[in-house]
């Protein structure tokens, strides 16, 4: 896209997630077309609802949200930060070290903001949520892609890594449980991760939204946790698993006690009081939302919705051909694989468009997400599971379409 009097840096920002493909799906609903939107992680849209222990805690307080409060954010929340965030092993945190924020999309443009100038790099995993690669651009950076290779479950590509880290590298994204895969990263491939940022000292950026929500009984080990010694930022909030999108609910969580972690901070608080505060109603319930583990527990048990979709998602790939999928370990979303040499799929938006126009289902193609070859989409695996099953056979139809 070309602007003739705006700022550069905007010609490379874009959103497939909420793209023109995904306008063309609002046109067909406005003509009463009934669309499956599988394009965003939001909940609510499904049909999941606000805690009871939140929803009874806003009733009883919201008067506590009216005012300005402190730029960093309200203290009780602050401590429950600090509480929760310790009790996943980062060490040293005091309530000084914490930022609440609009959700982690504001954390990551506050961050970007802060340390990111122009020409200045950010390494960030291929494929990657939008976010981190706009946020950078915004504030005249270059995202620079390290690859994450499928047939290792998704795990970091280390050498390329190492190769791809220039003198204008400032930090490394990392996004885990990631997004658009869903999987969780080894502890071995972390520390490796750690050892090069170590090495280089570069800043890492752990943007851990989906930490509650991993499946199989399998554990998310805090970045932070794993490298005290570096500095290292830690995002994470209250969006997905608590379903409260709306509410825009995030935190920044700056550890490892450097030169660095403290000009980052200094920083953050000019940013954050040119803002003035983050939405306080969010503020008041992020004690009770971190003390009610159920709710997402229940989620992701064997008996669960999101465990239950999921099995539903990969059940009915596991039935088409030419279709595949590392199965994610967490978060909303699966990643599958068209096999192009079975099916006539050269460009991955015309496929979602095509799959749109003709079974009115909205999905993101893989290259929004900064993925090199066109044989790759996203689906958000928040309806319900025969929903989704009955969608993802819809989808394999369409494939057959395309058959060579």
């Amino acid at each position: 896209m070309q602007y003739k009097y705006l700022a550069s840096r905007l010609e490379n920002i874009h959103s497939d997630i909420r793209g023109p493909i995904y306008y063309r799906a609002l046109e067909m609903e406005a003509n009463g077309e009934k669309v499956l939107k599988l394009n965003t992680g939001n909940p609510a849209a499904f049909g999941f609802t606000m805690p009871d222990s939140i929803k009874d805690y806003i009733v009883n307080n919201v008067e506590k949200s009216l005012g300005y409060c402190d730029i960093r954010g309200m203290l009780n929340s602050k401590q429950a930060i600090v509480e929760y965030e310790t009790s996943k092993g980062i060490p040293n945190l005091t309530v000084d070290d914490v930022f609440i924020t609009n959700g982690v999309s504001e954390a990551a443009s506050l961050l970007t903001t802060a340390l990111v100038g122009e020409g200045d790099e950010v390494l960030m995993p291929n494929p990657c949520y939008s976010l981190w690669s706009n946020s950078v651009l915004a504030s005249g950076g270059i995202p620079v892609y390290y690859d994450c290779l499928e047939e290792n479950n998704w795990d970091p590509d280390i050498d390329d890594i190492k190769n791809k880290i220039t003198k204008k590298t400032k930090a490394i994204v990392i996004i885990n449980p990631n997004n658009p895969t869903g999987v969780l990263y080894s502890d071995k491939v972390l520390l490796e991760i750690a050892e090069i940022a170590r090495q280089n000292d570069i800043i890492v950026f752990s943007d851990e939204i989906y930490d509650r929500l991993v499946f199989d009984g399998k554990i998310h080990n805090s970045f932070a946790k794993l490298a005290p010694d570096l500095t290292v930022v830690t995002l994470n909030g209250l969006s997905k698993s608590h379903c409260l999108c709306g509410l825009r609910c995030g935190w920044i969580v700056i550890s490892g006690n450097t030169e660095k972690a403290k000009e980052l901070n200094k920083a953050l608080v000019v940013l954050a009081s040119v803002r003035l505060c983050s939405n306080a109603l969010m503020q008041l319930i992020i004690p009770t939302a971190l003390k009610d583990t159920k709710y997402t527990n229940d989620m992701i048990s064997e008996s669960g919705r999101l465990y239950l979709q999921r099995k539903a998602c990969m059940d009915a790939i596991d039935e088409i051909d030419g279709l595949s999928c590392v199965k994610n370990d967490g978060a909303f979303y699966i990643f599958p694989k068209i096999d192009t040499k079975r099916y006539n799929v050269t460009d991955d938006k015309v496929f979602v468009r095509g799959l749109l126009e003709t079974k009115k289902i909205l999905v993101v193609a893989g290259s929004g997400f900064g993925f090199k070859t066109p044989d790759h989409f996203r689906v958000v695996m928040l309806p319900e599971h025969k929903t989704l099953k009955n969608a993802m056979y819809e989808i394999g139809d369409y494939l057959q379409t395309l058959k060579k």
